[in-house]
């Protein structure tokens, strides 16, 4: 029983989540609201990653379903890494030390289909990022006229002190808005005009990405050294994760795809020849002989007609077909002939009826009743007065 679900909630999953719908619900919203991206939501983007941290550790999920984030906090397990280095480790950018040398990496997700992890696509990537000028050299302005700010006195920030109330102050501390914070700064004279004193300027880059056959949702393509370049800093990385668009036909489920078919009574218990569609757009025949009798929600499967295996194309999965049999409606055979239909099928259990039994009769669910049973137990799950039943539909 899950003491509490705050955490469960901000990833959007439910408390019974696998690690992999954690991983994939987390790198959605960790993209999505990472401060670079969301300025003004680095508050939702902290808690997202705090939800993420606890709820990825096993010793810590369980001590959280059991107590809560307050068992958390008593157990001394929470807070130990800060959201970005967490977001970095979980991309693949590295620790703070490593942050500290190099330049942040930029993350971008990529919208790929099946079909192109099937047969394997190259796509053309626009993205802007800074590069360093080329005029100042990445310097900013003019060599050796460099002046300290007389803004910040060189400190590069600005500590502002404010009343909150009697007898009560506040020292607010930001990077000086003059010099950016570097505690010096150019004459507007002096200040290079490709860049603005900014010592980068920005470019487009066009990347092109390889979608190798059999790569996988949530896969990583690294650029080495295309990230955002900055004076003094090795460049970081730009990291494409592929994220997988929904198919209308296929699941894919690792190396396996899986499909549902549709097949009349009639095809289930006398033979069926069916068409499919391959992602690399082959006709696949797939029969049953008559006999074979295929029952409802049976799973077979065609070897080698999955997924290629990433770095190993030539070898694939199972095609995996789920079987959905449609039975005709009611009153579909006249009543004459069902004795015929009868002497063809298996033999009914014959029932020994007594006096003493009680013969009732089948009748339709009302399924809007269901519904409105259902919610009343949940407004009455704290009262003592008996509850509802599911009703029939009256005929």
């Amino acid at each position: 029983m899950v003491h509490e679900t705050g955490f469960y909630d901000l990833l959007g999953v439910s408390p019974k989540a696998s690690q992999e719908e954690l991983k994939k619900a987390y790198r959605k919203l960790a993209l999505k609201y990472h401060p670079d991206k969301n300025p003004n939501e680095g508050e939702r983007f902290k808690l997202i990653s705090q939800a993420y941290e606890v709820l990825s550790n096993p010793e810590k999920r369980e001590l959280y379903d059991q107590g809560g984030e307050q068992a958390i906090k008593e157990g001394g397990m929470g807070g130990g890494t800060s959201p970005m280095d967490l977001f970095n480790m979980f991309f693949g950018g590295g620790g703070r030390m490593q942050r500290e040398r190099r330049g942040k990496n930029v993350i971008h997700q990529l919208g790929v289909t099946l079909e192109e992890m099937y047969n394997g696509s190259t796509r053309k990537l626009g993205l802007q990022k800074n590069v360093i000028c080329e005029k100042c050299e990445g310097y900013g302005g003019k060599k050796g006229t460099l002046e300290k700010c007389s803004n910040c006195k060189g400190r590069g920030v600005q500590v502002k002190v404010q009343q909150i109330g009697p007898g009560m102050i506040q020292q607010i501390q930001s990077m000086c808005s003059d010099c950016q914070g570097q505690g010096e700064k150019f004459n507007s004279k002096d200040r290079c005009k490709n860049c603005n004193g900014r010592k980068v300027e920005r470019k487009k880059k066009i990347l092109e990405v390889h979608i190798d056959k059999g790569m996988r949702d949530g896969q990583k393509i690294t650029f080495n050294g295309e990230g955002d370049q900055e004076p003094g800093l090795e460049p970081g990385d730009v990291i494409i994760v592929l994220d997988q668009q929904e198919h209308s036909v296929f699941q894919r489920k690792d190396d396996d795809l899986m499909m549902k078919m549709n097949i009349k009574l009639a095809e289930a218990l006398c033979g069926f020849k069916k068409t499919i569609r391959t992602l690399d757009d082959r006709m696949l025949i797939i029969n049953s002989h008559p006999g074979e009798v295929i029952k409802h929600n049976d799973i077979k499967c065609v070897q080698n007609e999955g997924m290629p295996v990433f770095r190993d194309p030539y070898e694939k999965g199972q095609l995996m077909i789920h079987f959905q049999v449609e039975f005709p409606e009611k009153y579909w055979l006249p009543e004459h002939l069902m004795y015929q239909l009868e002497r063809l099928l298996p033999p009914r259990e014959d029932v020994m009826i007594t006096d003493d039994m009680e013969e009732v009769q089948l009748c339709e669910v009302d399924v809007r009743e269901q519904q409105k049973s259902s919610t009343r137990e949940v407004y009455e799950e704290d009262d003592d007065s008996p509850r509802g039943g599911v009703q029939c539909q009256t005929q």
